[in-house]
């Protein structure tokens, strides 16, 4: 008999169809599923020899069912009505009762076949789906939707900038700027200065300046303008911060009166492309060790600038290997053999007809991880002599008797202070970071909400974004990107308006939101690009550009680990000043108060609640990063006075705890994060939005605590049953924000010129 006939419709034989079909449907039959079946079939005493020849023949490998017969099988089946059905031997038993109603199986013949579908891991009323079509599950009908007004959304996410971001993006979605591949590296770095010309005309790069330079002494605008250009091409961003940025604003904030007026006109209109000549190959975090010199010679009022050995010259500088003419340069000023500090020059690098200046030798830095539109390179000076008013003499000056003369007489103060009016470049490049996220997050949840693959037995296939897995890829850091655009705007707000005695504070939260933000982007950009599988590798979909641009995002403006133990030094002086103001008996109130609060919130009822109300509160997620903050920077302030203590010197004391110290700054910049997002989210009237940024915020905080269960069960502040309902409670906002998901990278209102990837394509 061949497979084909082995139940025919009369025989007792149709109760093994289910069974058969069933272990067939994928064409492989285990060991496993074979031992099974066998024992199954000896066990069951109402079966004659032949009979049971001709099913084991039938469970050989070597004779597979052919497609036919399967489907044949199937067939049979599907006639059934299965609704009723709760397992695969009821339907196996609805079978053979139909067909030969005549034949009764005993109880114990029923246990057998149950025994065996347990013994095959077939799951209860699963069975039913194999056999039918349109099998409709909660993870299939999950979809996108929107439950808030995405206009409302984006023009509150822009608040007063709006009128400009729209100007912007009409610019960057103008033909002219459409992205494209490029032949060579000459020829992408002149497109990238073509477009930086055009941006120059349409007033973008002098928008911070003075209206004398053709400006609108808008620094709040020219965070927004290089916030919106970074969902075009980074290297245009890039480029555009070198020149109006990096160059312009050393001379604006560096230079007085006099330099204003000489360069900022031209360096707004791009007239004069220039460099911002700081890092060297052997000094980069490390400012106060550069060795490029600046030797005064007062017989003539000039300064020679040098690089006195390789380690010296200036690398990796943006600008400097085709386009840029002059360059404030950052050198040790020397007048008659004493070192006073490094000071700011501006030093002419090329003529108009692009040759170098005698004495300056270049060299390009050539192909890069990312970024290959800028013209990065390496600059050496021998013994090139420049005017003395290229000084750029804010803060120190050389008077006319050749001698130093400063307003700040503290040399540590006045370094700090020069660099300080320099800290917008850490501003503008988490933001732009954060537009790379953007885009990022956009083309994955996108085609994640499309791309679909894989579905329950005979049901359709579920787009992927429905996926649970898929889910706390994506949505989680769709929430900390929410959250990092309302502390980003804060940061904003607080530089803008900082005044002298809260300057390095400022400091601080520039250093460290640029640190987490830029660490961020690397990360969810991998997440976007895996998330997108084998389309997210293409160079089509944008996601690679993205990545490789943004990678060295992560060390430009300073190294980040280096830039959060900045941080932390900050945190732990001003820890240290509180208590110098405080008085024995304030002390000794702080201490007791501190005390207070850690009983109350490490009480058990707390410790281990799982109250839905409890775990999505506001005040819970502000508290417990309040308290982690608080408690990592005391434990560090008690090690490093310890290890000072044990006669350890300072310098000493510090690198031993670095990893310590940088968990400190994080924990201040999440808490940051968290008070600034519970704060943007007040400010909004709109019910939908507010709901819906509410869940994104709880998202945030949650998902940030489970980050650090350990932690915070290493100090008792939450117990096992705790961190687990967190947990749980993660998956579920998941779930919940997934279906605004694509609404809420709607509401980035990214043009769809720049977004580009044909994964996430409206039309498709």
């Amino acid at each position: 008999m061949s497979p084909i006939d082995l139940f025919p419709r009369q025989s007792k034989l149709n109760v093994f169809l289910p069974f058969y079909y069933t272990l067939w449907a994928d064409m492989v039959l285990t060991p496993t599923e074979f031992q099974v079946m066998q024992s199954l079939i000896f066990e069951l005493d109402w079966l004659s020899n032949t009979d049971r020849e001709l099913l084991i023949e039938n469970l050989n490998p070597e004779k597979a069912p052919s497609p036919k017969t399967l489907k044949q099988w199937k067939k049979s089946v599907e006639g059934l009505d299965l609704d009723s059905k709760e397992s695969l031997t009821d339907i196996a038993l609805t079978l053979a009762n139909k067909n030969t109603p005549e034949f009764s199986f005993s109880d114990s013949s029923i246990q057998s076949f149950r025994s065996a579908e347990n013994a095959l891991g077939i799951v209860g009323r699963e069975a039913r789906y194999i056999f039918r079509e349109g099998h409709k599950t909660q993870t299939a009908k999950h979809q996108a939707e929107s439950n808030f007004d995405i206009h409302i959304m984006t023009e509150f996410l822009n608040g007063e900038q709006s009128e400009l971001i729209r100007k912007v993006k009409t610019i960057i979605s103008d033909p002219t700027f459409s992205l494209r591949e490029y032949e060579s590296l000459a020829e992408q770095r002149e497109q990238v200065l073509s477009w930086c010309k055009e941006l120059a005309r349409q007033g973008f790069g002098s928008w911070a300046y003075p209206e004398f330079a053709g400006g609108k002494n808008d620094m709040a605008g020219y965070f927004t303008i290089m916030e919106t250009l970074s969902y075009h091409d980074l290297s245009m961003v890039i480029k555009f911060g070198v020149q109006f940025g990096l160059w312009g604003m050393s001379i604006y904030f560096l230079g007085t009166e006099k330099h204003h007026q000489k360069y900022l006109k031209d360096i707004g209109s791009l007239q004069l492309p220039g460099c911002f000549a700081m890092t060297e190959t052997g000094h980069g975090s490390n400012v106060r060790g550069l060795e490029t010199t600046a030797t005064y010679n007062q017989e003539n009022k000039t300064f020679t600038i040098h690089t006195p050995h390789p380690a010296a010259r200036k690398e990796y500088i943006g600008n400097a290997a085709l386009h840029g003419e002059m360059a404030t340069v950052f050198a040790k000023l020397i007048i008659e053999g004493e070192d006073y500090g490094v000071n700011a020059f501006v030093v002419p690098i090329r003529n108009k007809n692009g040759s170098l200046i005698d004495g300056v030798k270049i060299e390009d830095c050539g192909r890069k991880m990312g970024l290959n539109g800028v013209d990065n390179g390496v600059i050496y000076f021998d013994q090139l002599v420049i005017p003395k008013d290229n000084m750029l003499d804010r803060f120190s000056s050389v008077n006319e008797n050749g001698e130093f003369e400063s307003p700040i007489s503290s040399d540590n103060k006045r370094f700090f202070t020069m660099l300080g009016t320099l800290v917008g470049g850490r501003i503008g490049i988490p933001r732009s970071a954060l537009s790379a996220s953007k885009t990022g997050l956009t083309i994955a949840i996108r085609y994640g909400d499309k791309r679909k693959q894989f579905g329950p037995p005979g049901g359709d296939e579920v787009p992927v974004l429905n996926y649970r897995m898929h889910q706390r890829r994506l949505i989680p850091p769709l929430a900390s990107t929410y959250a990092l655009h309302f502390a980003l705007q804060y940061l904003t707000v607080r530089y803008l308006n900082h005044s002298e005695k809260d300057a390095q504070e400022i400091e601080a939260l520039a250093a460290g939101l640029k640190a987490y933000t830029t660490w961020f982007t690397t990360k969810t950009l991998q997440i976007c690009r895996e998330a997108c599988g084998g389309k997210g590798y293409l160079s089509e979909n944008r996601i690679d550009d993205l990545k490789n641009d943004t990678d060295v995002y992560t060390t430009f403006e300073g190294d980040n680990v280096v830039l959060m133990q900045l941080v932390a030094k900050n945190r732990l002086t001003e820890f240290r000043q509180e208590f110098s103001d405080m008085n024995m008996f304030t002390v000794a109130n702080y201490l007791a108060n501190q005390a207070k609060v850690s009983i109350t919130e490490k009480n058990p009822i707390i410790t281990r609640s799982t109250d839905e109300s409890h775990l999505l509160d506001f005040n819970f997620h502000l508290s417990a990063f309040r308290y982690r903050e608080r408690a990592i920077l005391s434990s560090a302030a008690r090690r490093i006075k310890r290890h000072i203590d044990d006669g350890m010197d300072s310098f000493d004391a510090f690198n031993v705890v670095q990893h310590h110290l940088v968990n400190v700054g994080q924990a201040y910049i999440e808490r940051v994060i968290l008070e600034s997002f519970q704060e943007g989210i007040q400010k909004i009237s709109n019910a939908g939005c507010k709901a819906v940024l509410s869940q994104l915020c709880q998202l945030f905080a949650l998902y940030t605590l489970e980050n650090n269960r350990g932690w915070y069960l290493e100090q008792g502040y939450m117990e096992g049953v705790k961190t687990k309902a967190i947990r749980k409670m993660v998956n579920q906002l998941c779930w919940d924000v997934r279906k605004d998901a694509l609404a809420l990278t709607d509401a980035f209102d990214i043009p769809e010129s720049c977004i580009k990837a044909p994964i996430a394509q409206r039309n498709q």
